[in-house]
Formats: C-alpha cells, structure tokens, sequence
C-alpha cells in the first residue's frame, strides 16, 4: 500500500469530508474521492459510512486509521533522520573563482540561497584574470569557476550563464568619441586602447576591427579593469572591456560605449570531470535547474 493513499485516507478520516480533506491536500475532490474507493477496492471492505454530508470510519476504517498513524508517524521520522543526514553531509567550504562580469550576482544569488538552505557550508570566492582562476582551476585550488568564453581547458563540463556580456570601449569623457551611441571599427583608427592580455580578448578585436591586431594603437595591457580606471580617466587609452565588468562602478569620468556591429559574448560556468563533494554537486545542480535547457 502506497504511503500516499495512506495519507489520503487518514485526512479524510481527520475530516470527515472529502471537500475539506481535498482543499487541505492540494488535490481536486474527484480525484481525492477515486483513490479512496480504490483503497477500499483494494482492501476489499468499505472503509466509511457515507452520510449526507459527513463520513465516519466503519470497524475496517478505525482499524486502517490506527495502522495508518503508525506506519505515516514512522516515515515521517525516517524522512527527519534523511534530512538531517543530508544536513551533515553538506557542510565544507566550496571554492569559486569568478572574473569581472555581469553574471557575477548570479553566482551571488545561488550561494545566498545554498547558504540559506544548508548554514554548515561556506565559501571562498577568489575574483581574478580568466588565466589565473583557469590555473587554480586546473590544479584543483578552486571547485568552481566562471569564465568568460571561449574556455580552452580540457576534462571540464560548462554550463552557459543566463546574460550575454556586451563588449565596448571604456573612454573618457573628455575623448573626442566620447559623445558617440557606439563605436564603429573605423572610430579606432589611431585611437590609443588598452587590451586585455589574453590572446582570445585581443583576436577578438582584431577580427571586430578587421586590422591585425598589431596594426592597432595598443598603449597597454591590463588583466582587472579596477587596475585601468585612472589611466581611462586620464585619456591614457580607451580601454577594451565588457560592459559587465564595470555595471555597478561609478564612473564620473568615463563612459562605456558598446561596439557596432554589436559584439557579445557568454559567461560560463566550468568545473572539472571528477567527484564532487556533496556540497559543490549541490550548488552544479542548482545551476543546473537553474539555467540548463
């Protein structure tokens, strides 16, 4: 016997009325009435006393009722031990690397809700260049990381975060180009920019701007947009970035700009092909349910 017609049929006999035992189930009352004569087919005996607007227990019905309390006040309490073991189980530190991007607060989101549900666990977030958290990644320093595509390690498993990040230059105010709605390739001729260092950022924009990127002003390279922020101010250079990495800074003195045609790319989340403890494949399969197709 299924634990769940037991306890449709111990809340119909708290009741006495299938309306009332329905509303309090979350179950249509046809469908509520059907399992129970199919409990009663079953057991081969009328378990109540159908009256007008009341049903009481017949001898088999108090029989059942008792057995009932029993055998749901049991699985009530293996249901606690399982829970608290899980409990136990999931506590530890998971260690997360991100880079400067707008998915940033997913992650944030996430932990929040991981935190709130298992208080026994903590983290470690390590914000840093995409090489470096790949690096931690890799020697296993870290468990999880968000990068920015393309991601170029071996042995991992991705999963695509929800926004796009939106590419763009970081410029003065006081630059001549500063006044422009986007950026055009031929807006950079001459221009002074600061890069990222990555090959990957830099053939990006050599293949946006149709130059090599050598033929490019480049005046200097940066791993954290933080590090850039006064030489921008200071029309050293524009500063090659996604939009993502500098949404919640003040800017007083700069703008971003986004390219045109526009240029955009995704975030991901990486973990490498191995065991997982507890407590980090909780958070995967969080991200999972969130955002997998």
């Amino acid at each position: 016997m299924e634990i769940r017609l037991l306890r449709y049929f111990w809340a119909v006999a708290q009741e006495g009325n299938i309306s009332r035992a329905a509303r309090i189930l979350n179950i249509t009352q046809p469908t509520l009435s059907r399992q129970i004569k199919e409990l009663e087919e079953s057991i081969g005996a009328p378990l109540f006393h159908r009256e007008k607007n009341r049903l009481s227990l017949t001898k088999d019905g108090c029989f059942l009722k008792e057995r009932a309390e029993e055998i749901l006040a049991l699985d009530e309490k293996l249901e606690q031990a399982f829970s608290t073991k899980r409990n136990e189980q999931l506590s530890g530190t998971i260690s997360i690397g991100c880079v400067e991007a707008d998915n940033s607060d997913t992650v944030a989101m996430l932990l929040e809700e991981l935190i709130s549900d298992y208080p026994q666990i903590r983290f470690n977030l390590v914000t840093g260049t995409s090489d470096d958290i790949s690096d931690r990644l890799e020697k296993g320093i870290l468990d999880l990381a968000v990068l920015i595509e393309p991601v170029t390690l071996n042995e991992v498993e991705t999963l695509t975060l929800p926004r796009e990040e939106k590419w763009g230059f970081l410029v003065s105010k006081e630059l001549f180009i500063a006044n422009k709605k986007s950026i055009q390739p031929e807006d950079i001729k001459g221009l002074p920019i600061l890069c990222s260092s990555r090959s990957e950022v830099q053939r990006l924009l050599a293949e946006w701007s149709g130059l090599a990127f050598k033929q490019l002003n480049i005046v200097g390279n940066y791993n954290l947009i933080f590090n850039i922020l006064p030489l921008v101010d200071h029309k050293v250079g524009a500063a090659f970035a996604i939009e993502g990495a500098i949404s919640d800074r003040k800017l007083e003195n700069s703008v971003f700009i986004p390219l045109q045609p526009t240029v955009k790319t995704n975030c991901v989340l990486v973990w490498k092909k191995r065991v997982q403890t507890p407590a980090v494949q909780e958070l995967i399969n969080r991200f999972n349910h969130a955002f997998k197709l």
